[in-house]
């Protein structure tokens, strides 16, 4: 079967300003950050001496814009690139999509390429619980190619191109060894003894729609009962901007087999959870990657720093989970809880290295660009 390479097709209102785009991710891979790359079509005569130019804005809302009031606004706009396209001699090396955009379109065509600054948010998206909110909350990302004089004057949307694009993260490919574990332990008030809990994962990352399998092991030298255990999928976001913290559980079982856990004896337990937003009919304030009106919006990725940097001082929205196993001791003697981080991300849909990334034809299929559908990665549909 041959392969084609898709492009994303987009014309300005007046149709003097057309834009191909190979991919709409911009992708993290800590080290760096891969750039959107494309094709500008403008005629020379339309140009007249003005200039190309492409910017980068992200939106940050987090608040409702039905609760916007007496001038107060939930949302802040940040321009972070804003870089002349055409003329520009300063891109030497193109991709192959680019080459065959190039010899296709003619000599009207450009080529142009656009990183992000390292310090730049994930794309979040937060789920407001009302379906009837006109804009999502979370990080949105927006590529808009427009003629200008001046790179400061204000676009004018007739001569202008805008694109939905999004930052994103995937897991290594490599993977990791490390397997989690954490032991935590409770003595009682009066009572001789303490009940001890070893939760272990078999690795520390997991893919979306991947059960999340943990094993614990219950050692009760105390003389309280195990009445029954209960384990969760816990999402953990922070909201930098307002500074506020809250966490949803996206998954959780309760389960009474192997109990009740007399005092002296041992339980060995093997449990699986699949974290999913599709599970959780309330989902108000849950991160996802893709908007809420999406049947296939999947959670929001475990954001992830170069090693030696703290996540917490990440822009944007954080978002971590966290496997959390309780046992239920009764009304007097309380629980036992224990926590244990992992990440949860998407593989890297293209693991070998750029050079061996080479397309199967010479057949493109060019696409019109329509709203971006969040709930899976748009750098290889």
């Amino acid at each position: 079967m041959v392969n084609a390479a898709k492009v994303f097709k987009k014309t300005a209102p007046n149709g003097k300003v057309t834009a191909y785009l190979s991919r709409r991710d911009f992708v993290d891979h800590i080290s760096h950050t891969s750039p959107v790359d494309g094709v500008v079509v403008v005629d020379d005569d339309y140009l007249r001496g003005r200039r190309v130019y492409a910017r980068v804005g992200v939106t940050y809302r987090y608040g409702r814009e039905e609760d916007e009031v007496m001038g107060l606004h939930f949302t802040k706009e940040f321009e972070l690139v804003n870089s002349q396209i055409v003329p520009n001699k300063d891109q030497e090396q193109f991709s192959e999509v680019q080459e065959r955009l190039l010899k296709k379109l003619g000599p009207t065509a450009h080529p142009f390429s656009v990183t992000l600054p390292e310090s730049a948010p994930c794309s979040v998206t937060i789920d407001s619980g009302d379906d009837t909110t006109t804009h999502p909350l979370g990080v949105i990302y927006d590529l808009k190619l427009y003629v200008s004089d001046r790179k400061d004057e204000h676009p004018h949307r007739r001569n202008s191109v805008t694109f939905a694009v999004r930052k994103v993260q995937y897991s290594d490919p490599q993977g990791s060894n490390r397997q989690p574990q954490t032991l935590v332990s409770k003595g009682f008030t009066l009572s001789p003894g303490k009940l001890n809990l070893e939760v272990s994962l078999e690795r520390d990352m997991y893919c979306h729609g991947e059960q999340v399998a943990a094993t614990l092991h219950i050692n009760n030298a105390s003389r309280k009962t195990v009445k029954n255990i209960k384990a969760q999928v816990v999402q953990h976001v922070e909201v930098t901007m307002t500074n506020s913290q809250f966490t949803r559980v996206v998954s959780s079982l309760e389960s009474r087999e192997g109990c009740p856990v007399t005092p002296g004896t041992n339980l060995t337990k093997t449990f699986c959870l699949v974290p999913s937003a599709s599970l959780n009919q309330k989902r108000f304030g849950i991160a996802l990657d893709g908007k809420v009106k999406d049947q296939d919006a999947n959670l929001a990725s475990s954001t992830v720093v170069a090693a030696g940097k703290n996540p917490n001082d990440a822009l944007g929205i954080i978002v971590s989970y966290s496997l959390r196993v309780k046992l239920n001791c009764g009304a007097i003697a309380g629980e036992l809880t224990a926590d244990l981080p992992f990440k949860l991300m998407h593989p890297d849909p293209n693991p070998q290295s750029p050079a061996l990334r080479k397309m199967q034809s010479c057949d493109m299929d060019i696409e019109e660009f329509s709203r971006l559908r969040r709930g899976e990665s748009v750098a290889d549909d």
